[in-house]
């Protein structure tokens, strides 16, 4: 029996550039939430956490009518930009990174918290530099926290449901992820297709998670 691996290979995609971008984004991000001390800190915080407790398809429903030609955003961005979000593989990866933002936040925040100040101290006595200090100090100091963020972005944006059937729907070849392929094959009482896709994403997880485990405890060592 043959089956189609371009669901398998749009979900590791999606996930792949997602992680990038949340990578990106969410680590200097986590660092500037460590530190600060502005009066709506946890105003913020409760924004960035929002994803962790919002069922998915609600998240999903509000980036559907933002991404609409219909609201004024994605009208703005079709008529101005000539982009379409809604039922898209880009309108995808943008609500990918909304929803596992807090995901690689979290443990990298807690990492950069638990450091101690002297270490930044240190460092501006020998005369580094901010950027310097935050690639050559900071973050080789929580290598375990940037791995174990990065895995749960990553596992997290595989095992998305709610939010890509908001958005994408389900169009081959640019929005059928695997979770979405898998929940067809139920439907359509195609076990044994469901059973490649969902084997293939339990594998890879264990795989993956597997691999975090052994790193951080060789690097605690």
């Amino acid at each position: 029996m043959t089956y189609d691996i371009q669901p398998l290979w749009l979900t590791f995609k999606l996930a792949s550039v997602t992680t990038a971008i949340l990578f990106t984004i969410a680590v200097p991000f986590a660092w500037w939430l460590a530190k600060t001390q502005i009066r709506f800190k946890p105003v913020v915080e409760t924004l960035v956490s929002m994803p962790l407790v919002l069922p998915p398809s609600v998240l999903g429903f509000y980036l559907l009518l933002a991404f609409s030609p219909e609201h004024w955003f994605g009208k703005w961005l079709d008529k101005e930009l000539g982009i379409r979000l809604a039922f898209s593989f880009e309108g995808l990866v943008i609500a990918s990174v909304i929803f596992s933002f807090p995901f690689i936040v979290h443990p990298v925040q807690a990492a950069f918290q638990n450091l101690p100040k002297s270490l930044t101290d240190a460092a501006k006595i020998l005369g580094k530099s901010n950027l310097q200090i935050f690639f050559r100090v900071l973050l080789p100091n929580i290598k375990p926290a940037l791995i174990s963020g990065t895995v749960l972005a990553f596992a997290h944006t595989v095992g998305e449901f709610g939010v890509v059937m908001m958005i994408g729907g389900n169009l081959p070849n640019e929005t059928r992820v695997a979770s979405i392929a898998i929940y067809d094959e139920v439907e359509a009482l195609h076990y044994a297709t469901a059973n490649f896709y969902s084997g293939v994403l339990f594998l890879s997880s264990f795989v993956i998670l597997m691999i975090v485990y052994l790193v951080n405890r060789k690097a605690q060592k």
